[in-house]
């Protein structure tokens, strides 16, 4: 039982490395980075950015390996669409009305990051 705390730390550490990792690769790619960890009651939103008017919402996933397979597995149905009722609070929220909205995913395994554009 001790163990857990760290485990926890260890994971959350992960997380904010992989998020700030994430951050940087899209202002690489010319984006702008406009929130990172917005909470609302619903849940949270990992990384909102934009760039020529398209407003992109990401999901972060970072793990040292792939042994219970690839990060971006953990990005299923439920919370697809717990991200598209994020996104529309965030645009909500911002009075921001988009003509442009996509969805990716940010899977780092180890060190390796995928970029994986319009996930779903």
């Amino acid at each position: 039982m001790p163990e857990q705390p760290d485990q926890d730390l260890s994971r959350q550490a992960r997380g904010a490395w992989g998020e700030q990792l994430a951050a940087a690769h899209y202002r690489s790619l010319g984006y702008e980075v406009l929130d990172r960890n917005w909470r609302s009651r619903t849940g949270e939103l990992d990384l909102v950015v934009s760039r020529g008017g398209t407003y992109v919402f990401s999901e972060v996933k970072a793990r040292r390996t792939d042994a219970y397979g690839p990060a971006s597995a953990a990005v299923g149905p439920a919370k697809q669409r717990r991200i598209r009722q994020l996104s529309l609070e965030w645009l909500r929220a911002h009075e921001i009305y988009a003509e442009a909205i996509r969805f990716d995913v940010v899977a780092i395994t180890g060190t390796r990051l995928e970029l994986i554009e319009r996930a779903f």
